[in-house]
């Protein structure tokens, strides 16, 4: 079956490509244009932009972020937004009708089906247009290299780029930290935990104390062992993953480690010091739970800092979430930091449609938000109107009782920056947050998971989709039956030969193949 949809796929791509004239993307320097002083493209170009509507902040064509963006660069601008629930099934839609191809995509994330159409043809790479691309490449180019991380989880599989990388939000999206009650612990002049170990007689505790508590109070179980593996072994994931250590790659539900990860997660729901469903607890009652002294420690996104002191101190002035270093086994592997996951998804991919003239503008559409003058308007927009400067800091203005740039003036929004000053990803949280921003990331592992964002073949995709499907079921429902007590520890070896029969070494294989194209 999955053969058959990947030939329809070639198939309805190849059509595509023949009704857009089958161009596969390179600049044309004799394109002449007649571009105004100050503007991007052409006052007589007309670009069409479609873009995900995130549900937190939908698409207003009245924010003033669309507004500055038409302004400058010139030509007429068109965005069509999708809520991004409805945005994948579009999409597909979209691009198996080549006369509704818009010039720019604004994704939330990239799609997974990107690589496929790109292998086909039907988006352009960046590197064919570099000379419409000024500000984008004298930008990457000015990164020193720890940065250049940001661009290189963007290549394709032939190490083009033909997703926008995005620079200036890694100091503020998907930050993990480990977070806790930090008025609850010095109340009680309790010691922030070190140690996995200190973590257990901490929850110990804090559970006499408060009875009706959980005091680890971790969610989506499965997910937060990828968050918090390195307590235990630095790149840890119970999948597979890259050890940047060794330099090799590895499945974590058979190494050694997992056993300790289990037997510990065990533990804690056995003395109810876990929330008993914490596999598939609802964000309402977690959120319940640790709004009302009844969570105090949690590996989480360093955003929930503001989340539950808005919140809690509604009723409690005292009310603080903070920041905390993470604690580490006593295993000789373990280490205080988190794994990485302050990656923006989002980003734009220009399709190929066969018209040279408008895939230049897209270009030079997508060339103005790495410029000096496009991130500054995109990051704050302008000084009177939506940012004031007090004692020489920029801060957005904020009527009475509105403090969200995002729902106010679009600031941040899908599609509507590329790179961003990321004092301005800052002054969307308060002070509090950002201050704890250097001490999060100070314990953060360097590397991104390459299974994140590497782009994989159709035939690769397809043989881990194969593999893969069994496999991961395989894997998190006996992971989570040994913690729940529903499987024995002592069946843990009758386990790992089970897995020893999966083909764990083929995933491993195809992973490594896709790594060394980008490495």
């Amino acid at each position: 079956m999955k053969k058959l949809i990947a030939l329809t796929l070639a198939t309805v791509m190849l059509l595509a490509l023949c009704a857009c004239g089958g161009n596969t993307g390179a600049g044309n320097s004799d394109i002449s244009y007649d571009i105004p002083e100050g503007k991007a493209i052409p006052d007589d170009a007309v670009l069409d932009i479609t873009i995900a509507s995130h549900a937190s902040w939908p698409y207003d064509e009245n924010w003033k972020v669309w507004e500055y963006i038409k302004e400058s660069i010139g030509g007429t601008i068109n965005v069509n937004a999708i809520p991004s629930s409805d945005f994948g099934t579009k999409f597909t839609l979209v691009m198996a009708t080549p006369d509704s191809l818009p010039d720019v995509f604004g994704f939330m994330s990239k799609p997974s089906k990107l690589s496929d159409y790109s292998e086909q043809g039907a988006f352009v790479a960046f590197d064919d247009y570099e000379e419409f691309l000024p500000d984008y490449n004298a930008f990457w180019n000015s990164r020193p290299e720890n940065e250049q991380w940001m661009k290189n989880t963007r290549k394709g599989i032939d190490g083009k780029v033909y997703y926008t990388p995005i620079y200036g939000m890694e100091r503020s999206k998907n930050i993990r930290g480990w977070l806790y009650r930090k008025d609850i612990l010095e109340k009680h002049n309790i010691k922030t935990p070190e140690t996995i170990d200190e973590l257990y007689t901490v929850s110990k505790k804090l559970k006499e104390l408060y009875p009706d508590s959980y005091p680890f109070c971790l969610r989506s179980g499965m997910s937060n062992i990828n968050v918090m593996g390195p307590s235990w072994k630095p790149y840890f994931r119970y999948g597979a993953y890259y050890d940047f250590e060794n330099e090799k790659w590895c499945y974590g539900a058979s190494e050694p480690v997992m056993r300790e990860i289990v037997e510990f997660l065990k533990k804690m729901v056995d003395e109810k010091l876990l929330p008993q469903d914490f596999f598939t607890i609802s964000a309402t009652s977690w959120q319940e739970l640790m709004s009302t002294d009844r969570g105090f420690i949690m590996p989480e996104y360093q955003i929930r800092i503001d989340f539950f002191n808005n919140i809690g101190r509604g009723k409690n002035p005292e009310y603080t979430i903070a920041a905390m270093k993470p604690p580490k086994a006593e295993n000789g592997l373990g280490v205080a930091m988190m794994n990485k996951f302050n990656n923006d998804p989002t980003g734009m991919a220009v399709p190929n449609t066969g018209d040279e003239a408008s895939i230049a503008n897209a270009m030079r559409y997508i060339n103005w938000f790495y410029s000096d003058e496009g991130s500054e308007i995109v990051s704050w927009g302008k000084e009177g109107e939506t940012y004031e400067v007090v004692d020489g800091k920029k801060r957005f203005i904020f009527p009475e009782n509105e403090n969200n740039a995002q729902i106010l003036y679009g600031f941040q929004t899908i599609g509507s920056y590329l790179r961003i000053d990321p004092a301005a990803a800052e002054a969307c949280m308060s002070e509090e947050q950002a201050a704890t921003t250097d001490f999060v990331l100070e314990h953060t592992l360097p590397e991104l998971e390459p299974t994140t964002y590497m782009s994989m073949s159709s035939a690769e995709a397809e043989m881990l989709a194969d593999y893969n499907t069994s496999l991961n079921t395989f894997v998190e429902e006996n992971l989570q039956k040994f913690v729940l007590g529903q499987r024995p520890m002592s069946e843990w070896d009758k386990f790992q030969a089970e897995l020893a029969e999966q083909p764990i070494d083929e995933i491993l294989a195809i992973y490594d193949e896709a790594y060394k194209r980008i490495k």
